[in-house]
Parts: structure tokens; sequence; C-alpha cells
């Protein structure tokens, strides 16, 4: 069956909390979209407004919330990954999304948090790293991350595929030449374990699940629906 994430685009701290409240219990993790303003126009907590809260968890002060409850990952929509991955790790992230595109340094990037942390499992605090691609980016740029080593491990543990052009937004209008991009891939890396960010909704689930997506990450179509437990039920049995 399929992975059900709710994707969060946080406004505030506040609006983060909230978010989470809404599917504790009902989920283990939550995708926490982080907007920088530079890799994506959009801005979102902690870079927009303050971030006193954030450096408090970063501190120790205070735990991210609900993480009794909830695993998050982050997508990590920023310019500099190299610069502020590990302050994501460091909160808690259990997964984080490096993206293709955002700088001349990602393989570097995914390469030290590789020596830093290791694989899960391999050290008391270890994550998944996920790498985003979007649309129109070659899927012949994934096969660095996803091509065995000689111990049969790969340098990225998933690949996230953006369903839409304009990310860091909710509710944009999804892209169906992702579905092909997933069938591609699923065909060439039968092993690789892909995610669908953007767009994703009741009409394209099935579809994706079908063209080979284990996890299906979605916003709006969760959110704004009247009952989101039934919805995250419907949307994980397509």
């Amino acid at each position: 069956m399929v992975e059900i994430i709710p994707a969060i685009i946080p406004q505030s701290f506040e609006d983060l909390k909230d978010k989470m409240s809404q599917v504790s219990g009902i989920v283990t993790i939550v995708q926490m979209d982080v907007c920088d303003g530079v890799f994506v126009p959009s801005k979102c907590w902690p870079y927009s407004g303050d971030a006193g809260d954030f450096k408090k968890i970063l501190n120790e002060d205070e735990g991210f919330p609900f993480w009794e409850s909830l695993d998050f990952e982050a997508d990590l929509m920023i310019a500099h990954p190299e610069t502020d991955a590990e302050n994501f790790i460091k909160a808690g992230a259990k997964r984080i999304i490096i993206h293709i595109e955002s700088g001349e340094n990602v393989s570097s990037c995914v390469k030290e948090l590789r020596k830093k942390y290791g694989y899960v499992g391999d050290s008391a605090v270890s994550v998944e790293i996920g790498i985003g691609i979007n649309v129109h980016t070659p899927n012949l740029l994934l096969d660095e991350y996803l091509t065995p080593n000689e111990e049969g491990r790969t340098l990225a543990d998933f690949v996230q595929f953006m369903g839409i052009e304009k990310i860091g937004y909710q509710g944009q209008s999804f892209d169906p030449e992702v579905i092909g991009k997933v069938s591609d891939l699923r065909e060439k890396f039968p092993d690789a374990i892909i995610s669908v960010d953007g767009g994703v909704n009741f009409d394209n689930a099935h579809d994706l699940v079908a063209a080979g997506v284990n996890r299906l990450i979605s916003g709006s179509a969760l959110y704004e629906s009247e009952n989101i437990k039934g919805a995250i039920e419907e949307m994980s049995n397509a």
C-alpha cells in the first residue's frame, strides 16, 4: 500500500503546530516544506518572520512540535542546502530532501552528510536523504544518486519527483509528464523508493501508484477535505 504523507508549508510556528495537530494520531510522518525565498520565490517558517522558535529547537530548549507522535521530513527548497541541511537534521528530521537544481554543490553536500551521518541504522543520529527533482529536469541526473556502490548502497535513499512546475506553492495544477518520469525511473531502478509531491490529489493518485510511486505527498487535497482521516484512507487505497 502506498504511504500518504501530509505536506505542510508553515507560514509560522503556530501554523506548523496547528497543521501537525490535525494529523497527529492519523499518520506517523509529515512533510514540512522549507522555502527560503531564493531557490523558490515563496518564504515560509523558519525563513519568514521570527525564527526564534526554530533556534530554541536547535538549542534543545524545546522539542519539535508533536515529536512524541509525529516524525517529519524536511523538503529543503533552499538555495544553499550545504549550509542549512544539518540544522534540520539537528531539529529532528527523519528524512531530508535536497533538490538537485538547488546549486552546484548538491552531490558534495549529500556525500558530506553521508560521511557524517552514514545510513539509517549506522548510528544513533541518522537520516534518510532524498533527492528532489523538477518536472523538466532529466532523469539521467539521478543515476549518480541511485546506482549502488560496491557495498550495494546508493548515495540517496529515495527520489522525490515534483508534480508541479511552480514549486513552493500549494494548490498548483499537476503536470502529467511526471507520471512518465516515474515509470521510466521505476523501470531503470526497480528497487528505488519514489515519492511525488505537488498537485497530488484523488484524480491522479491511482495513475501515480500504477507508475510505481511508493509515497504520495499531498497538501491541499488533504487539508481542504472535510475529513482528513477519511481522505488519507481513500488516497492510500488508490
